[in-house]
């Protein structure tokens, strides 16, 4: 009787814990499922519909996170380089090429927390499409740098982690089968302080 009790106990107690630690895990990372990644770029194309997976929802929910209807936009978070190393603060970028049609577009960085990490002699924490230079065949060139640059400038501060984010609003990409079709910037990393 003593014996079918305690492994009654233990059983319970490594389904509980297994149960709360896969779903604790599922809720802290940044996966989910139907992502779509090209290049450095990751996009979640269900995020904020109503096919959203379960774990999506609650993680948004937890975060009080406002994602982008399926209409409304596609969200593309780049945390490698196109060489796969982890893109760092301490480092200089280039993203180079075109942006997908969109009517307006906005790219950003964001620390590992999610707070937008912004350089501290610039007051505008992100770049959008309306106040861009541009090459001769409509592609950009962006610096992402903690020194400032000429051209089209992303000033940063601090050291770690970053994110590069790309929202485009009110695009034609945000159909999951056109997502895979398209090209996105390529980020390069230029150098590294130290």
């Amino acid at each position: 009787m003593l014996k079918t009790a305690v492994l009654t106990a233990i059983t319970l107690a490594i389904a509980i814990g297994g149960g709360a630690g896969s779903v604790w895990l599922a809720l802290d990372r940044d996966f989910e499922f139907d992502t779509v990644t090209v290049g450095s770029w990751t996009a979640f194309p269900a995020r904020g519909t109503p096919e959203a997976d379960p774990y999506s929802k609650a993680r948004f929910s937890r975060e009080a996170d406002l994602a982008l209807g399926g209409g409304e936009g596609l969200v593309f978070v780049a945390r490698r380089d196109h060489e796969g190393l982890p893109l760092r603060i301490e480092c200089d970028y280039r993203v180079e090429g075109g942006v997908p049609p969109a009517r307006f577009w906005t790219l950003y960085a964001r620390d590992a927390q999610g707070g937008i990490v912004v350089g501290d002699d610039t007051r505008t924490p992100a770049l959008h499409s309306l106040a861009l230079l541009r090459q001769d065949d409509n592609t950009v060139i962006t610096t992402v740098s903690r020194r400032p640059a000429p051209g089209n400038w992303l000033a940063t501060a601090g050291t770690g982690r970053f994110n590069l984010v790309l929202t485009l609003y009110d695009t034609g990409t945000a159909l999951a089968a056109r997502i895979a079709e398209i090209e996105l910037p390529q980020v390069t990393r230029v150098g590294c302080d130290g």
